[in-house]
Order: C-alpha cells, then structure tokens, then sequence
C-alpha cells in the first residue's frame, strides 16, 4: 500500500459499512429495503463487504406496487436469489383487498398506497430497523434525514423529532413498536453511486440505458406509454430513444431522452446536469413538500 489516505468512495464505502455493521449489532430484527434500483444495488454490494463470507444477517424487503417496470423486478428477484437472500415482496394489490391500503377514487398512482403496506410489513415480520437507500442530494426533505432516522409506533417521520448524530455515535435505542429508518448513503450524490457502480463493475437493470421506447408527453415531462399510463386527448405520443434517471412506478417515472448506452456515457451526463434526478419523478410535482408529507406519513 502506497498510501493510507483514502479517496472519496473509499472513504464513503467505509462509512456505509460502518452503518451497516451498527445495525447488525444494534438491532434484533433489521431488513434492508431492495427495489432493484442502483441505491439498492449499492446497498447491496455494501452489505457483502460488510458480512462476508457470511451470509448477510437480513431479508431482503420490496413494496410492489403492482406498476412496476417488469424490467426491474426481474432484476430484484434474480439478484437476491444470486445472493441467497430471503427476499420478502409485499404487495399493494394485496393490501388493497386486505382493507390495510384505501385507494383514492379517480386516483390511478399507488405511490402513496406504498405507506401503509409498508408499514403492515413492518409491523408482521416486527422489524425494529429497515435500512433505505436514500440519499441527501435528491430532494430537500431527505436533505433533513440523519443516518439513523426515528420513526414512532405509527411508522411516523418527525424531523424536529430527531436524535443528534455527534461524530459516528448512533442512538439505536426504540421502544416496542417503534422502529428505526437507517440511511448508508446519505453522504453519497448521485455521480458517486454511478462511479461506485463503475468501479465495483456492478450490474443495473436494461432501463437506466438508453432504449426506444413509446412516450406520452404529460406535464411537462415524458412518461411511458402503457395501460396503467393511457393518452388523454391532445397528449402528444412519440417513440423516442431514452433511459430512467431514479426509478418509481412506471406512472411516475419519468423518461430523460438520452443516448447514454454504458455507465461511463451516464457518468459524463450526470456531470453535465443541472436538473437533479427527482426532477423527472412526477410524484414529487403534487405539491412543495409533497416528499416531506409522504414521509411524515411513514415513507421512506
């Protein structure tokens, strides 16, 4: 070794794992949240340096919102099975016939269907800690989150509620039906998640590279045309080569036309941006704390 100064993703890298590490130690019965998308990638590959050659002391946990992209869940259910984790999918459609989610009339997004099937997953497996892989840079309200985020016995986010985090000193402590939110990447932008996904020659699922694919125009913004997305009259429809920024259901995710077809090509267009990722999220657009009132509620 040449040097013992570390460079920024080493430097985040071993954060994130000392993170992790706290909650295997700190916590009964955590679970690491796993979409398939690139944070959760990441999280992933985290927590085999962090428990290797061990097995990773945690199931995995999926909210499907019965939109999402097949391309994703394919990738989430084949990446966990490589790993041999116990992948654990709770369903919107499900809760929605359980009576635990009540759809909006006349709303066709099931974003914040999310809450309480998420919340039910907590409460019937009991899990005392769920590790996220939100990061700060992406919208003002996770830009409040600490590491370790305290969530009360409703599931709820109260950021005047909040522990302090003095140097790398965690309070884990709940109380029973409490439950703790926990945050590795919190430091990490989105360049640094694409250069660690370079650098660890990690696999993202088809749709972050670019591909043809049949858009309507709605807001301001292109979003895939699919039964769940029907056209309105006058909504502008064309087959444009394009790729996904942050991936949500496929009604809220919006599509960035791009030509990008490797992670280096990303990488060169994340450093020319000057819209950050959730800008395409049309989930996000409801309101100016529309983020910050889902979480409150008890989402990640």
């Amino acid at each position: 070794m040449s040097s013992y100064h570390l460079d920024h993703l080493q430097y985040l890298e071993t954060e994130a794992i000392h993170i992790m590490r706290e909650v295997a130690a700190e916590f009964e019965r955590p679970a690491l949240m796993f979409s398939g998308g690139k944070d959760s990638i990441c999280l992933l590959r985290l927590a085999e340096k962090a428990f290797r050659p061990s097995d990773i002391p945690m199931p995995f946990l999926n909210v499907d919102t019965g939109h999402h992209f097949p391309e994703l869940n394919e990738f989430r259910d084949r990446r966990a099975a490589q790993l041999g984790g116990r992948l654990i999918v709770r369903k919107v459609e499900d809760a929605i016939k359980a009576g635990i989610a009540v759809p909006t009339p006349g709303e066709i997004s099931r974003n914040s269907l999310q809450i309480p099937t998420l919340l039910a997953a907590i409460e019937e497996f009991r899990f005392d800690c769920c590790i996220g892989g939100a990061r700060r840079d992406e919208e003002k309200a996770r830009a409040k989150e600490r590491f370790f985020s305290y969530r009360d016995s409703f599931g709820q986010w109260d950021p005047k509620n909040q522990r302090p985090e003095i140097w790398n000193l965690y309070n884990a402590r709940v109380n029973p039906g409490e439950h703790m939110r926990v945050f590795p990447l919190s430091n990490w932008t989105e360049m640094d998640v694409w250069q660690y996904i370079d650098r660890e020659k990690l696999e993202v699922p088809t749709i972050y590279f670019s591909h043809k694919r049949t858009c309507l125009r709605r807001q301001g913004q292109w979003l895939p045309a699919t039964e769940f997305v029907p056209r309105k009259d006058g909504e502008e429809t064309r087959e444009l080569v394009v790729r996904v920024r942050t991936i949500g259901d496929i009604i809220s995710t919006g599509m960035v036309e791009s030509p990008a077809d490797s992670v280096d090509d990303i990488i060169a267009e994340i450093a020319a941006a000057r819209v950050t990722e959730r800008g395409s999220r049309a989930d996000d657009k409801a309101s100016e704390a529309a983020m910050e009132d889902r979480k409150k509620q008890g989402y990640f």
